[in-house]
């Protein structure tokens, strides 16, 4: 399985935005994980939801690939970039996100959160479970979603957007 980087191979803006997007990801995952120490039930779950909801946007604004950038483009283009993203299956780009697409996309990862929850009762041991578990989660929903996000804009022939510092 390629990485999100080996997907931007040989093109350099490519390569520029999948680094912002992972310097994104890491500090959100790592919330992620502080919050999967607190043992609350379901306290992890909504700050992973929140996280996704404001982290899914950001890295589709990187690419050029939110509702507002892609209503921008000229309308060939845009079509362009639709069926890219239905060809690479991602119904996180250039949507708005709801509460059933983040739902839908942490399903997925359902089994390894119920056992993080389950781990983190276990003094000590098991919170240091539910921090691993709750960071790569987020961590690999990230991933996943930057590499849609590059496979959508080498597809689609897409100008990224400039970097802002």
């Amino acid at each position: 399985m390629s990485s999100a980087m080996q997907l931007a191979e040989g093109h350099p803006a490519l390569t520029e935005k999948v680094r912002r997007a992972r310097k994104l990801l890491k500090r959100r995952a790592l919330v992620g994980a502080a919050a999967s120490a607190v043992p609350v039930p379901g306290l992890d779950w909504a700050v992973d939801a929140a996280l996704l909801s404001r982290l899914v946007p950001a890295i589709n604004a990187e690419f050029g690939l939110t509702p507002e950038q892609l209503d921008q483009l000229p309308a060939h283009k845009r079509e362009q970039v639709q069926k890219a993203a239905a060809l690479v299956g991602s119904v996180l780009i250039g949507r708005f996100l709801t509460h059933d697409l983040i739902v839908r996309m942490a399903k997925g990862l359902g089994r390894r959160i119920t056992a993080a929850q389950a781990a983190r009762y276990v003094p000590i041991a098991g919170q240091a479970i539910a921090v691993v578990v709750g960071y790569a989660a987020v961590r690999y929903l990230g991933e996943e979603h930057i590499k849609d996000c590059v496979r959508v804009a080498r597809a689609a022939e897409l100008h990224l957007p400039a970097t802002l510092a």
